[in-house]
């Protein structure tokens, strides 16, 4: 055997073990609005809400959607009578969640001081200073998480529309 076959098949080994694990590598696919909720740790409330609210199919269609996505802690921070009202309430709840989303892809980058409809009728204010965006009383936290039918941007505070003018 020649002094160089043991350091040949310790190369041959290294290069499998190598193409092996990179094969086990995670990898990020493109995945749509409720898909990029759902894998979203700090978004598992609003993720069960979404899903309670019937709204997952309307985020895995076409959009493109903007959604201003409470995460957990704001969550947290809604009072509990709150909470209950919409838990006994699918029709309210829709309309707080959809409150949070507005039609098109809003880039942080695009954000200009003004209003834009949302999917649930009412107007949001949008505000921009540097590279903070506020959403009404919600400060964007984490911008620009692409999906591929819109963009999620994770807020600090749950938003609750107008009352319905009487």
């Amino acid at each position: 055997m020649s002094a160089f076959a043991h350091p040949r098949r310790s190369l041959l080994v290294a290069a499998a073990l190598v193409a092996a694990l990179s094969g086990c590598a995670t990898v990020s696919q493109p995945s749509n609005v409720a898909d990029t909720i759902a894998r979203t740790p700090e978004l598992s409330t609003l993720n069960s809400l979404v899903t309670k609210a019937g709204l997952t199919e309307t985020l895995k269609s076409a959009g493109p959607f903007t959604v201003f996505a409470p995460n957990n802690e704001a969550f947290k921070a809604v009072p509990a009578k709150t909470l209950d009202e919409l838990a006994a309430s699918p029709d309210k709840l829709k309309a707080v969640l959809t409150y949070h989303v507005v039609p098109g892809k809003l880039m942080a980058a695009d954000v200009k001081n003004s209003n834009v409809k949302s999917v649930q009728g009412s107007n949001l204010a949008l505000a921009k200073a540097g590279t903070f965006v506020i959403v009404e009383t919600a400060t964007v936290t984490t911008a620009d998480i692409s999906a591929t039918n819109g963009v999620v941007h994770v807020v600090d505070t749950v938003l609750l529309p107008p009352a319905p003018a009487k």
